[in-house]
Parts: C-alpha cells; structure tokens; sequence
C-alpha cells in the first residue's frame, strides 16, 4: 500500500467513532485485544453496544482483509469459513500474538473488495473492524469532551486575567 494511503487510513481511523461490545469472558482484551466495530449496526452483531462510541490512538496498524492480515503475519491464512467461535478465537489470539511481535499496535480488517479500492484509490471502507492491541490507545468521547471543557475553562481564565 502506498505510504499516503496508509497515513490516510490512520488519521481516518483515529478521527471516527467507533462501537464496542463488551466480551463476556473478562480476560478476552488480554488474549485477542480490543475488537471495534464502525458502526452501532455492526457493533449490535455480537451483542449490545456500549452506549457511547469510542476513538482510538493507533500508529502502526496492519491493514487489509483477511487473507492479506494473516499472510503477512504467517506466510498461510490459519482461518476459514466454517470455524466456529472457539476456534476463530484462537486464530484472534495468535493474531494479536504476531501482531505485536512484528510492532504492530492495532490490526484494521475490511472485506477484500475494500481493501483493493483503498489500496488502489485511497478510498476509504465504509465498513470495517479494528482491533486495538494495547489498551492506552483507546480514548472515549467523554474524555475528549472532558479535554476539551478543560481548555475551554483555561482561555476563559487567561482571557479574564488579560483584562
């Protein structure tokens, strides 16, 4: 991919919201990551979205389909169709495994038709999955607003210091 796409891509995903439902085994974030969904629609495929989006902080992401995800980290694809969610979950952990050995902080998984238009058009999945290895790259809404507030706050304390 081309290195203006990929940046492209990062800043894209770190701009958006996107949706997360909680696993039911708590220990799931330590084995496979943080799964996201880019919309509450999708999100809803696995369960009930948390209430408020979230935005992610990543920097070097593995981008692509599946087969391009697990060629890259494996040399073979490991998954397939007929998986069941056991063993998927297993082919979720070595992911991250490789993942985060080869530097890698996130993994950004779109459908193969989308990710031939971003590679050779820059254009950008309407629909995607991200998963965010390492927990400090995940920022929610209300600390942006919280943030934001913050700054808020500070110039209208400068500015009446000013007067």
């Amino acid at each position: 991919m081309k290195e203006e796409f990929y940046q492209k891509t990062i800043a894209h995903v770190n701009r958006k919201n996107w949706w997360h439902v909680p696993p039911r085994d708590p220990s799931a974030y330590r084995k496979r990551g943080k799964f996201l969904a880019s919309s509450f629609k999708e999100a809803e495929f696995w369960g009930r979205p948390l209430d408020e989006p979230q935005k992610v902080a990543i920097f070097r992401p593995l981008i692509g389909d599946e087969q391009t995800i697990e060629k890259n980290l494996f040399g073979q694809r490991l998954s397939s169709e007929g998986m069941t969610m056991d063993a998927r979950w297993k082919v979720d952990a070595k992911i991250k495994k490789a993942a985060l050995t080869q530097g890698y902080d996130a993994v950004l998984l779109m459908t193969s038709k989308a990710f031939t238009e971003l590679k050779t058009k820059g254009k950008m999945p309407r629909s995607s999955e991200l998963n965010v290895f390492k927990q400090v790259h995940l920022k929610s809404s209300s600390d942006r607003k919280r943030t934001q507030h913050k700054r808020f706050r500070q110039r209208l304390l400068e500015a009446s210091e000013a007067r």
